[in-house]
């Protein structure tokens, strides 16, 4: 299949209308980046599943960052009433687990096969999570960033899913103003928005640009 080339936004509305139909509303375990990125997904997807946000991103540098995104995201959860019950968990700072999949990748841009190694080490941990815990899906708010490639994050999830046998929520969150959205509930909810992807290699890029 060319994950391209897949609507992955029409493949969720079909799968949220099914749920409505039959009455369902499923227990979703959902990797996040960043309150930021959450709010439109949380917003979204709340309206149809019982929903667990599992916040692991070894890949944030440095320390104090990754400390402040983490209490970020609490505080979002914990200040907002959603439709069906949200709630929160927090994975290990694996920082070496990401500094090893980097080896010898340090010098690509952001957007490469780096970055996609880091998906796939989120993903993975999130699949194994989700399957510990008895739910229904697993997916990640990261394909709501304009930045991110979203056939690339379905195809690795697809595979992961594959792999622990839990299944993969399909998802392209930037879709339907979905990236609009949360720049919006960001502002209206005084979140902190950070000006880089997370790592000390974007954080580089990002200077070097500046």
């Amino acid at each position: 299949m060319n994950h391209q080339n897949v609507n992955y936004q029409k493949e969720l509305d079909k799968l949220t209308e099914s749920l409505e139909e039959a009455g369902r509303v499923p227990r979703l375990f959902l990797h996040s980046c960043c309150a930021p990125c959450s709010s439109y997904v949380l917003e979204y997807l709340s309206e149809f599943f019982e929903i667990t946000v599992f916040y692991y991103n070894p890949n944030i540098f440095p320390e104090s960052e990754y400390a402040k995104r983490l209490s970020e995201q609490q505080d979002f959860i914990t200040n907002i009433n959603f439709k069906y019950p949200v709630s929160f968990r927090a994975g290990n700072y694996d920082k070496e687990k990401f500094y090893e999949l980097s080896r010898g990748l340090e010098h690509l841009k952001e957007g490469g096969a780096r970055c996609f190694k880091c998906y796939e080490l989120r993903l993975k941990e999130s699949a194994k999570e989700a399957v510990k815990g008895g739910f229904d899906y697993f997916t990640t708010t990261l394909s709501i960033s304009p930045m991110k490639n979203a056939g690339k994050l379905n195809s690795i999830g697809m595979k992961v899913a594959d792999q622990y046998g839990v299944k993969y929520l399909p998802s392209d969150f930037k879709k339907k103003n979905g990236y609009k959205r949360s720049i919006e509930l960001s502002k209206e909810h005084g979140l902190y928005r950070q000006d880089y992807c997370g790592c000390k290699f974007s954080l580089a890029e990002r200077k070097e640009l500046h």
